[in-house]
C-alpha cells in the first residue's frame, strides 16, 4: 500500500472548526458556500469515509469528490482537523503561493480527488470514478460526492443522475446540501428529481449529525443513494 506523510491534526473536535475556518481570510471566501457544507463535511469525515491520510493514494480507500468547491474553507478546515494538511497552510489560503486556493486544486491539496469549482462537473466525475472501479474489480470502495443543490440546474447533471441506477451504481452516493439556491426545483423537492431516476433517497436536517449519519449509511441494495441535506437558505446563512 502506498502511503502519504501523515500531518500531526491540531484538532479532532468539530467544535474546533469554526476556528479554523477563521484563519482563513480574504475577499473571495464565499463564507456561506463553506459554512453550508460544515455540517456534512465533518459527519463524512468523522465517522464514515474510510480514507486517512495513511490510506489516501490506496486503491481500497473510499472516494469523496468536492464538487460544490467554490468557498472550500471548510473543506480545507477539515482536512487539516483529520490530518491531511498542515493547519499552518490555513492562514495562507488563496494567496499566490499557497496549495489553499479558492477552488481546491487535486495536485495541491492533500486528500482532494479532483479539482473543483465550476458546478455540475462533480456527479459526472463520480459516475466515471464508480464504473472505473467496477471495472477494476475494486467493488469495495465507496464513491462520496457532494453537490450544491443550484448545481442541479446543470444538465450535466441531469444525464448522471438519469444514468446510475440502471448502470447499478450502487457504491455511489450523492450528498446534496440545499440551502435553496436551485432555480428549476422538481415539485416534491430534490429527492423526488433522485427517485425518479431510481435512487434511493432520505432527506435530513444538514445541521443534525446523527440525523446525517443514519442517512449516509442506510442500507441501498442494488441502488445509488443520494441525501439531501437541507440547511438555512443561502441568503440567511451566516
Amino acid at each position: 500500500m502506498t502511503t502519504t506523510t501523515q500531518h500531526t491534526p491540531h484538532t479532532r473536535s468539530f467544535g474546533d472548526l469554526n476556528r479554523l475556518m477563521g484563519l482563513m481570510t480574504g475577499d473571495e471566501k464565499h463564507g456561506p458556500a463553506a459554512t453550508s457544507t460544515l455540517d456534512v463535511l465533518w459527519v463524512l469525515y468523522d465517522r464514515v469515509l474510510r480514507v486517512t491520510p495513511h490510506t489516501a493514494d490506496d486503491p481500497r480507500r473510499d472516494r469523496f469528490l468536492l464538487s460544490k468547491g467554490h468557498g472550500p474553507m471548510a473543506y480545507y478546515a477539515v482536512l487539516a482537523a483529520k490530518g491531511f494538511l498542515p493547519v499552518e497552510w490555513l492562514p495562507g489560503f488563496g494567496t499566490y503561493d499557497s496549495p489553499l486556493g479558492h477552488h481546491p486544486d487535486r495536485t495541491l491539496v492533500p486528500g482532494a480527488e479532483i479539482g473543483s469549482g465550476s458546478l455540475g462537473h462533480g456527479l459526472p466525475l463520480a459516475v466515471g470514478t464508480a464504473l472505473g472501479l467496477r471495472a477494476q474489480g475494486l467493488r469495495e470502495p465507496g464513491v462520496w460526492v457532494l453537490v450544491g443543490d443550484a448545481e442541479l440546474d446543470e444538465g450535466s447533471n441531469h444525464e448522471a443522475i438519469a444514468y446510475a441506477a440502471p448502470a447499478g451504481l450502487d457504491r455511489l452516493h450523492t450528498v446534496v446540501v440545499d440551502n435553496s439556491s436551485a432555480t428549476y426545483a422538481l415539485p416534491g423537492g430534490i429527492a423526488a428529481r433522485f427517485e425518479a431516476a431510481g435512487w434511493s433517497t432520505a432527506t435530513v436536517d444538514g445541521r443534525d449529525h446523527e440525523a446525517l449519519y443514519a442517512a449516509f449509511t442506510a442500507p441501498h441494495p442494488g441502488r445509488p443513494h443520494a441525501v439531501v441535506a437541507r440547511v438555512e437558505a443561502k441568503n440567511a446563512a451566516v
